[in-house]
C-alpha cells in the first residue's frame, strides 16, 4: 500500500450538500432571499420539512435568518456565498492541491461585461443608504459596463454615514441624490434588486418583466446606539453589499446575459 494514501473521512460538508432537497434550497437562495412559505412553494413539499433542511443548513453557517423589516412574522432566509466558498474549496483541496480556488473571477467577469446591456435597479425605502451604496458599488465593480441605478419607495436624501462608509473603499457617493420610483416608471431594466422587505412588498411591475432579486438587508439608518455603533453599522452594510454584487457579477457572467 502507498504510505502516501491514508484513508480520510469525507467532508461534511459534502454530505450536507448531497441531500436533494438542501441542493434546491441553495439553489434558489443563491439568487434571492426568500420566506420558508415561498420556498415551500416552489418545491412542493410540507412546510415542517422545508423548515427542518433549513434549519440543518442554519447549523453549518451555510444559510442565515433575520427577521422582517415589514412584518415581524416573517422571516427571510440567505445563502452565506462566502462560507459556502470556502468550504467547498476547501474539500477540493482535500483531493488534491489543483483543486483548491481558482484565481480570481474579477477579471474573467469583467471581459464578458464588456458589451453589456444589463440595466440594474435597486430600491429600498428611503433611498438613502442601501440601495445608494448598492448603486456605486455596482458600477464601481463594473467598470460602468452594467447600467445601475436606485431609487425608493419614500426617498430622504442620502444619509452621512453612507458617503463616509462609500469612502473608505474610494467610492464617491456625495454627489448622488435621492430619487423617487416614480422616476423609473416606463422604464425597462434586466434586473430589479430590492433591498428592503417593505419595498419588495410594494414593487410594482416593470416593463419586459425583469428577473426579481430581494436581498434582506436592515436599514443601517435604524441602529440605535453612539456614532460609532452608528458608522460601523454603515460599514458592515457596505462590506455586505460588495460581497453580493461580486457574486451577482459571476452570476451575470456566468449565465451569458451580460454579454449581449
Amino acid at each position: 500500500m502507498n504510505p502516501t494514501l491514508t484513508a480520510t473521512e469525507s467532508p461534511g460538508f459534502l454530505k450536507l450538500l448531497a441531500h436533494d432537497l438542501r441542493w434546491k434550497l441553495l439553489t434558489a437562495l443563491a439568487r434571492s432571499d426568500y420566506r420558508v412559505y415561498e420556498l415551500v412553494d416552489f418545491f412542493d413539499h410540507p412546510p415542517n420539512l422545508v423548515s427542518y433542511h433549513l434549519k440543518r443548513l442554519r447549523a453549518q453557517g451555510l444559510v442565515r435568518e433575520r427577521r422582517s423589516g415589514a412584518d415581524a412574522r416573517d422571516v427571510y432566509y440567505s445563502l452565506d456565498h462566502d462560507r459556502l466558498r470556502r468550504l467547498y474549496f476547501s474539500a477540493g483541496r482535500m483531493l488534491h492541491p489543483s483543486l483548491g480556488e481558482p484565481g480570481s473571477d474579477a477579471n474573467a467577469s469583467q471581459r464578458s461585461l464588456s458589451r453589456s446591456q444589463e440595466r440594474v435597479l435597486f430600491l429600498c425605502t428611503e433611498n438613502s443608504a442601501r440601495s445608494q451604496m448598492a448603486e456605486a458599488i455596482l458600477r464601481h465593480m463594473s467598470r460602468g459596463r452594467v447600467k445601475a441605478f436606485s431609487a425608493g419607495t419614500c426617498p430622504s436624501g442620502i444619509h452621512p454615514l453612507a458617503v463616509a462608509a462609500m469612502q473608505r473603499h474610494k467610492i464617491d457617493i456625495s454627489q448622488q441624490r435621492s430619487k423617487h420610483l416614480d422616476e423609473f416608471q416606463g422604464q425597462s431594466f434586466t434586473h430589479i434588486i430590492t433591498l428592503c422587505d417593505r419595498a419588495r412588498e410594494v414593487c410594482p411591475p416593470f416593463p419586459g418583466d425583469p428577473a426579481r432579486i430581494h436581498w434582506s438587508f436592515p436599514n443601517p439608518a435604524a441602529i440605535k446606539g453612539n456614532e460609532a455603533a452608528k458608522s460601523h453599522a454603515f460599514a458592515a452594510t457596505a462590506q455586505e453589499l460588495m460581497t453580493r454584487i461580486r457574486y451577482l457579477l459571476l452570476m451575470l457572467e456566468k449565465s451569458g446575459g451580460a454579454t449581449a
